[in-house]
């Protein structure tokens, strides 16, 4: 056999084989496609298609009045099915929905979604996201009249997307006690502490994974989500105004560190402000819970001299307050350290009461030595017997626990007892602290402090949290009136002299304790002043802490009580049932109409409706109204609600006035406390720019 013919028969073959591999692979072709098309079909349906979670819409948090200080807006992204229209609604409707898309985002031109929807239909694309910008409620209604949109999400093709932003009313005010929490469930304050019920139940629907995203399936087996509670909080908004003004100008003033302020009602342990601001390149922000947690932990220094002399009168009842010590030239040598008091060349002779007046530190001392040195575990038992070496047990996460020595501690040194009994070498929270102050002001009943004092939902209670008292007595009334008169007594004659009220009587103790740093103490500070007011009846107990002040007066009657005096003046002037009682008082008309201004049509037919008040909602194509009192019923007119107008909120309740301002895209500022908005800034009607601001009036 020749060259050639060998060739030919080799080409001809490779040739064969290569027709048979093709045949093989049309065979496989229209296996797949025809005879086992479905099952492959099928398969990736059940890859393609999912379910994904509904997200429930997070609960309100208010504030003690009902004010809100944190709720929930909602947003829309806008998506499209451009396979769903049939050909004639989409060919009448693309031009004109292109122009009023490129109209309305200001980003593209009308040809760009022209030809993207367009491209997007030819390729049987069935989920299109239109633009990655949020819209609001106003806009979402807007677009649902628009062509092809109009004709819904079955027929259409439109799917707008609910995205929910969380909005805080009064901006920075209580911001880290209100908290966050963020996609990893990590967070802190309110919204950390309180998740579980906030947070609610999310639901779970059908999506279809496709290009450009995920589309929902409405198939009837979706769930629906549970949405969260709202928690009803003990935050008094004027107070926490006045706490964190007070609070940022000393501060300011003094160039210190960070500082606190706690103020809460005696009897029932309800916070009623709690502000922490720390130092940072731009000024003073809440970045920490420095009343609760650890960082603000600290040696309390002369505010525990109270616990001290507690313990004392407690242990020696006897003691009396006129009894004298000679506490020298202002100098003490306890084994090797000495001990010095504020005073240069010191107080000479000073009684129990003059002692605690002038915060001497060798005077409590040389009283802690005379009846606890030989026993000092007695000393550290009436301690722990006040409870100053466990937790509150406070609704917030992150409180941080107690530092307290025992003699059995390798750490315990011959000088122990004496820097303890003037406030060193333990640690408390500046809450556990002010827990302890509001003790003696209650009469001897410590109670645990509380932030949260409901869980509701839809006005519905769902869980009450009530005063818990952790010790019924902490002391005698005897031991009670001693430390009363000397509290009073620091004010009136001692170290915080320079916040003496004419007006009400103060009781307090100020502390100035030095500062540990690379394990020795330095020349810095943590001031505080902690008491409570109307001395004679107790109605709110308070603690400031400044740390690190700067200048020539760092004491915590020059730093800190100061701040004290500015929340009391408020509170007091604010409350009158410190004051006289009125020799008369207007008897509320019981037969008078509810005050009802404006709101929601669907609500205010349901309200009056479920409490028996006639009304007449004769309008069924007005979302939101307006109130005008009659004799003996509610009439309801309409309050249309404009796009790119501004509203006219006025009688509405704080939520539905941030609602509809909200989805108008307004900046808005919230004035006053009352329920429901009295005045508003821009008149309704006027044009709406970009980020137009509004004040709000409460009433």
């Amino acid at each position: 056999m020749n060259i050639k013919k060998s060739i030919v028969i080799r080409v001809r073959v490779v040739f064969l084989l290569i027709c048979l591999f093709a045949c093989a692979i049309v065979y496989k072709i229209v296996q797949i496609q025809f005879m086992d098309g479905a099952r492959w079909k099928e398969i990736s349906k059940e890859r393609r298609i999912r379910y994904q979670p509904v997200f429930a819409t997070r609960g309100n948090i208010y504030s003690d009045n009902g004010s809100i200080l944190a709720t929930s807006l909602p947003f829309y992204r806008v998506a499209f099915d451009p396979t769903v229209a049939d050909a004639e609604t989409f060919n009448r409707g693309v031009d004109s929905l292109s122009m009023l898309l490129a109209r309305f985002y200001k980003d593209k031109s009308e040809d760009y979604y022209r030809r993207k929807i367009k491209n997007a239909r030819h390729d049987g694309r069935r989920y299109l996201r239109l633009n990655s910008r949020q819209i609001n409620y106003q806009d979402k209604k807007m677009m649902a009249q628009w062509p092809i949109f109009r004709a819904g999400k079955n027929k259409g093709g439109v799917i707008f997307e609910k995205v929910e932003k969380r909005f805080k009313p009064f901006g920075l005010l209580a911001e880290r006690t209100v908290g966050f929490i963020n996609e990893d469930k990590n967070g802190a304050g309110l919204e950390f502490s309180f998740n579980n019920h906030l947070a609610g139940t999310d639901g779970e629907a059908l999506f279809e994974r496709i290009a450009g995203g995920n589309k929902p399936i409405y198939d009837g087996t979706e769930v629906k989500p549970q949405h969260g509670y709202d928690i009803k909080t003990t935050i008094d908004i004027n107070l926490q105004d006045v706490a964190e003004n007070a609070l940022y100008k000393a501060l300011e003033k003094t160039n210190a560190e960070y500082g606190c302020v706690i103020m809460m009602e005696v009897k029932t342990g309800e916070i009623k402000a709690i502000a922490n601001l720390g130092k940072t390149k731009g000024g003073y922000i809440e970045d920490y819970n420095y009343a609760v947690g650890n960082q603000g932990r600290t040696e309390p220094g002369s505010t525990f001299k109270l616990a001290s002399m507690m313990a004392l009168f407690e242990y020696a009842p006897d003691v009396r307050l006129g009894d004298t010590i000679d506490t020298g030239d202002g100098r003490y040598r306890i084994k090797n350290t000495i001990m010095t008091d504020a005073k240069t060349g010191g107080y000479g002779k000073l009684s129990v009461q003059e002692i605690f007046e002038k915060s001497s530190n060798i005077g409590v001392a040389k009283l802690m030595e005379q009846h606890f040195s030989s026993n000092p575990q007695a000393y550290v038992d009436y301690l722990n017997k006040f409870g100053l070496n466990s937790t509150l047990g406070f609704q917030m996460d992150g409180e941080a626990r107690p530092f307290m020595k025992s003699p059995q501690d390798r750490t315990w040194y011959g000088t122990t007892l004496t820097s303890m009994a003037i406030g060193y070498e333990l640690k408390l929270s500046p809450l556990q602290t002010l827990a302890f102050y509001n003790a003696v002001a209650n009469n001897g009943v410590k109670i645990q402090p509380i932030i949260v004092k409901e869980i509701s939902k839809t006005n519905t209670v769902i869980q009450s949290f009530n005063t818990r008292v952790l010790n019924e007595k902490i002391c005698s009334d005897e031991t009670l009136k001693k430390l009363r008169s000397m509290l009073e007594g620091v004010v009136a004659n001692g170290t915080a002299k320079n916040i003496l009220s004419k007006d009400y009587k103060v009781a307090g103790k100020t502390g100035t304790a030095r500062k540990v740093k690379n394990g020795r103490y330095v020349m810095e500070y943590s001031t505080s002043f902690a008491g409570y007011f109307p001395a004679d009846n107790p109605k709110y107990s308070c603690i400031v802490i400044i740390d690190s002040p700067k200048g020539v007066n760092v004491y915590g009657g020059d730093v800190a009580a100061p701040v004290f005096k500015e929340l009391a003046d408020k509170a007091y002037a604010r409350d009158l049932a410190m004051h006289k009682s009125l020799r008369a008082r207007v008897a509320p008309n019981k037969d008078s109409m509810p005050q009802v201004g404006a709101g929601n049509l669907d609500d205010l037919s349901y309200i009056c409706n479920k409490i028996g008040i006639s009304h007449h909602p004769n309008i069924t194509d007005e979302e939101w109204v307006k109130v005008e009192q009659k004799m003996r019923f509610l009439d309801f007119k309409p309050n249309p609600v404009m796009a790119n107008k501004v509203p006219d909120v006025k009688g509405m309740t704080l939520r539905d006035a941030l609602f509809i301002l909200g989805n108008q895209q307004m900046d808005v500022k919230v004035v006053g406390t009352g329920k429901r908005v009295a005045q508003q800034s821009l008149e309704p009607g006027t044009d709406i720019t970009k980020r137009t601001k509004i004040t709000i009036v409460l009433s």
